[in-house]
């Protein structure tokens, strides 16, 4: 008899839970307290209580060929970056390719997941649920939790002094939806994250002033790269992943900020890292440079206190008038259908082994999926993640025991990396490296020594080409066809929708030989170094 789970949520995760269940003979039910699939991908207009919100004009960081699921591209005529419409577009064609929204209950909420009495022996579930006011109760051999982590707001408020005295209005960005709020207002910005650069480049354009404040500055990229391509194409391949990771952290943090100086100065901008050798989550952003340097967008510091009508910045300038202030501070992290007993989220930190896993429990039978920020696409990792852990349910795969898993978690917690895992920041992982550490558990990840001899050009793409996340359908458990050809045609693909005025290239061969002469030049290096 098949393994019944129960997956919480029908976002990106909950979708590859419910797959990955079928593809190893479990039996999911998917429970969403919604009425439609996509989580935060589903615009609204209005912002929902317990689901994620996303603001009109939202489009993904991350490129359509390194966002795609591992056994199914996306259409050749999609953007490379895709608006929400699109990429939601994509998952309900996931959903209806794969016949996934038969095992979705819609309108469900999950009120309590408990262990059966006998959880030691059988590490059963009671999952108790609630649909049009009437609640029900079943037993499931296995839980996957699929709420991420962008539903309850962080709004520090203590922290900002006289913020109870301001007769102007502030809210979370959690509420923004579309600039018209900003018209002929003066607008302050607070916090350097995506969300908070995005809502002031676009409150810039309608409001009177847009302000937006950092305590710490970021490095910021832009979505076009290198050469005009996608940047998670060039920046996430395995060759630089090894030289990044070869490198000292100071080292890899220093090549990586100056490269990103090349755009423009951080610096003369006000926005560089307060610590510059440490890599911490990028901003993606195409328009802050030039709405700095045309004056749309004045960069501020800290906010020292708030008066009636103005805020003091920490620098002691002259106080600046403000009628709309948005907070930009994040999201806290809860499990509020799980007794803390099992999960207790501390500092944005919960104690989960590979970011998954409660290491206490008597049985590997629950699993939070997608409770992580990768430096890269969000669907390969989770849907990765998804995989293992379906083959752990299954018994296919082991966890190592409990003071391994313990010493990792620990170590996480004070780890700084050239991504910079601070403690506070412990959601936040180099995903390649991430991957194949599961990868290799499941025995998915490809080998480019043994692919060199039975077929390097594969192999080469492979290895200097992106990392894209049909590598890891290649061989193992779930090998998928498709596979080499939808990387020896990724490159296509995300040319075709750009390319709609076709002109010749000469200089692009020699560029790219070029180039792939100076990796191998540093690759060399790097190998005689370390002997």
């Amino acid at each position: 008899m098949a393994k019944r789970v129960a997956i919480v949520g029908a976002g990106v995760s909950g979708l590859a839970c419910i797959k990955c269940c079928l593809d190893e003979g479990l039996e999911p039910t998917c429970f969403e307290r919604t009425s439609d699939i996509g989580g935060v991908w589903r615009f609204t207009e209005y912002v929902e209580e317990g689901r994620p919100s996303t603001y009109k004009s939202m489009v993904s960081n991350t490129c359509k060929e390194m966002s795609a699921f591992t056994d199914f591209p996306y259409p050749e005529d999609f953007p490379v970056f895709l608006p929400h419409a699109r990429l939601l577009e994509y998952l309900r064609l996931y959903t209806k390719h794969f016949n996934l929204q038969k095992y979705i209950q819609f309108q469900t909420s999950v009120i309590s997941i408990t262990k059966c009495p006998d959880f030691s022996t059988s590490g059963q579930w009671e999952v108790v649920t609630e649909t049009e006011g009437k609640q029900k109760s079943a037993i499931f051999d296995a839980v996957m939790v699929c709420i991420g982590y962008l539903t309850e707001p962080s709004l520090p408020l203590n922290s900002f002094p006289g913020i109870d005295k301001f007769k102007g209005q502030y809210f979370h960005s959690r509420e923004y939806k579309t600039p018209d709020i900003f018209e002929g207002k003066k607008v302050l910005v607070i916090g350097m994250g995506n969300s908070g650069v995005d809502i002031a480049v676009e409150a810039s354009r309608v409001a009177k002033k847009a302000m937006l404040s950092t305590g710490r500055g970021a490095w910021v990229i832009s979505r076009v790269f290198d050469d005009g391509y996608p940047w998670d194409m060039v920046f996430h391949t395995r060759f630089m992943n090894i030289v990044r990771n070869a490198l000292p952290s100071r080292v890899t943090g220093w090549l990586v900020g100056s490269h990103l100086n090349q755009r423009f100065n951080h610096a003369n901008y006000g926005v560089v890292p307060e610590e510059r050798s440490v890599i911490r989550e990028p901003i993606l952003n195409d328009e802050l440079p030039g709405c700095i340097i045309t004056g749309k967008v004045t960069i501020r510091p800290g906010v020292k206190e708030f008066k009636e009508n103005s805020v003091v910045f920490k620098d002691g300038q002259d106080e600046e008038e403000v009628d709309v202030v948005v907070f930009a501070t994040g999201y806290k992290a809860s499990f509020p259908f799980i007794d803390k007993s099992i999960i207790s989220v501390e500092d944005k930190h919960a104690s989960l082994y590979k970011y998954i896993f409660p290491p206490q429990l008597e049985k590997p039978t629950l699993a939070i999926i997608g409770f992580l920020r990768p430096l890269g696409a969000v669907m390969p990792v989770v849907e990765t993640q998804a995989r293992w852990v379906t083959r752990v349910f299954k018994g296919l795969c082991k966890l190592p025991p409990l003071n391994t898993m313990m010493q990792e978690v620990d170590e996480k917690k004070k780890n700084i990396t050239w991504f910079g895992l601070a403690f506070d920041e412990v959601l936040k992982t180099d995903c390649l490296t991430y991957m194949d550490q599961m990868a290799c558990s499941i025995g998915i990840k490809p080998s480019v020594p043994a692919l060199l001899l039975s077929d390097p050009k594969l192999a080469v793409k492979i290895f200097f080409g992106p990392c894209s996340p049909y590598q890891y359908r290649l061989v193992g458990p779930g090998k998928w066809d498709g596979a080499r050809d939808a990387i020896m045609t990724q490159w296509e693909r995300t040319l075709k929708p750009i390319r709609t005025r076709v002109v010749e290239d000469s200089s692009s061969f020699i560029a790219y030989l070029l180039k792939a002469l100076t990796f191998l030049a540093v690759f060399i290096g790097i190998l005689y170094g370390l002997n």
